[in-house]
């Protein structure tokens, strides 16, 4: 796949993570970040370190800290994401789901949430119920989120395998395909900056 692009690079947010350094969530993730550079995308990796530096969201609470406000940011300005999550107890992690509800800070932009964009869901869990089950809550949440998920929704079951080597590589031809079709697709469908200035314009001024 080639990307062509006429006016500016895209720009891919990864969100995704656990505590534990170098999780197969977030190598899996970086893994399909990876492949959108190689295929001429900027990227940004929000990782289990830098979720973990978010405090607990509270909608009361209207000032944000540094961590808080480069996240914000980089969401606002990007054109597509790639949404990773843990399967626990059959549903998102807590700190994947703390850094969602942080985007309740886009209500008000002209761009609303995740309005419009492309956002790729790949969950990595301990058995393919676990798989299942979050898969379809991060594409709930994204829809929640006036996001379309992308039709390639990536679940890794990790029970008694390594799919990462020390190096972060991946060692299963098959998933390393599926994360890079991923990738793909984020950016295929990300939507060019000249459709949505057109688009806010027919919102904002209908024929």
């Amino acid at each position: 796949m080639t990307l062509h692009r006429t006016h500016r690079q895209p720009f891919i947010v990864g969100i995704g993570g656990t505590t534990r350094p170098g999780s197969s969530t977030e190598r899996a993730l970086s893994r399909a970040l990876a492949h959108a550079e190689h295929l001429g995308a900027r990227t940004q990796l929000f990782g289990g370190q830098e979720l973990a530096a978010l405090p607990a969201f509270n909608p009361e609470i209207k000032t944000r800290t540094p961590q808080e406000i480069a996240f914000i940011d980089a969401v606002r300005n990007a054109d597509g994401i790639l949404l990773a999550s843990p399967g626990y107890h059959g549903g998102v992690s807590g700190l994947v789901k703390n850094a969602i509800d942080l985007l309740e800070d886009l209500r008000a932009d002209d761009r609303v949430y995740l309005d419009g964009r492309a956002v790729g869901c790949l969950v990595t869990a301990a058995g393919w119920q676990g798989c299942n089950t979050t898969l379809s809550a991060l594409r709930d949440i994204v829809h929640a989120l006036r996001g379309w998920p992308t039709p390639l929704g990536v679940t890794l079951n990790t029970a008694g395998v390594s799919l990462f080597d020390i190096n972060g590589n991946c060692t299963e031809p098959a998933v390393q395909q599926s994360l890079e079709m991923l990738a793909e697709q984020t950016l295929t469908f990300a939507p060019h900056p000249a459709v949505r200035r057109e688009s806010n314009a027919l919102i904002q001024h209908p024929a």
